[in-house]
């Protein structure tokens, strides 16, 4: 059975991505890395946003990935343009006997894609991307990998609903794609909660905003406050091995 995302070393591995901060688009970097390594079917996996009528990758383990994704751009067509505008999950068995989203499939093949893997981001009730998985095996993805895959998709829409609720432009979807940069400290703070109370990034962000709320305190220097607390906290871990 696939290895899924809430054994005790996915959890750890996690823990340590989410604490890293930095930008989100670092972050998707790393999620799609591991997440096409946590489907061992998977040569590659991008990450798609919606942007206008079509999508751009914001996220890619390669060129292999890259190259799928933007062939389905150019003809506005494919599994991971049906996904990330259904809402749904799309697997494709075969590209080479596939018969829908013509061109893509026979563009697909020439690549070396054989099948893949597209589950839907719903970010604040809205369709507003994809997480892509491609195979250059055909019939390879089994309900054991779409259930961990889900697992991957989840993080991504919960990094992407927290860089949207502190945004300050109220074209939110362009500064993602523009910049994809959220503030490091609220980003650190939300990750860490979310493992520490086994909760999604909405409630992580309403956990600072109501800290911030009751202490009449900036949600940035409480978003601080639970930083600081965990580094030292690793620090007396240390000390004491």
């Amino acid at each position: 059975m696939t290895p899924r995302l809430d054994t005790e070393s996915d959890d750890g591995e996690l823990l340590a991505l989410l604490a890293s901060g930095g930008d989100l688009r670092s972050f998707l970097g790393d999620l799609v890395h591991l997440a096409a390594r946590q489907v061992p079917a998977a040569v590659a996996c991008g990450l798609t946003l919606t942007r206008d009528s079509t999508g751009v990758t914001v996220a890619s383990t390669g060129p292999l990935a890259q190259q799928a994704d933007e062939r389905q751009y150019a003809a506005d067509t494919g599994p991971c343009l049906e996904s990330m505008r259904t809402g749904t999950v799309v697997r494709v068995d075969d590209m080479a006997t596939e018969d829908r989203w013509t061109p893509f499939p026979a563009r697909a093949a020439e690549l070396g894609v054989r099948s893949s893997l597209s589950l839907p981001l719903v970010v604040e009730g809205r369709n507003s991307g994809a997480l892509n998985l491609y195979a250059t095996e055909p019939r390879v993805f089994s309900a054991d990998d779409e259930a961990t895959a889900a697992d991957w998709a989840q993080q991504a829409t919960g990094a992407l609903t927290v860089a949207l609720r502190i945004a300050d432009s109220d074209e939110r979807t362009e500064s993602l794609i523009g910049g994809l940069e959220t503030r490091a400290t609220i980003g650190q703070a939300v990750g860490l909660l979310m493992a520490q109370e086994r909760c999604t990034a909405d409630r992580a962000f309403d956990l600072l905003r109501i800290a911030s709320q009751r202490r009449n305190v900036k949600l940035r220097d409480v978003a601080a406050g639970v930083v600081t607390a965990f580094e030292e906290g690793l620090a007396d871990r240390r000390e004491r091995w």
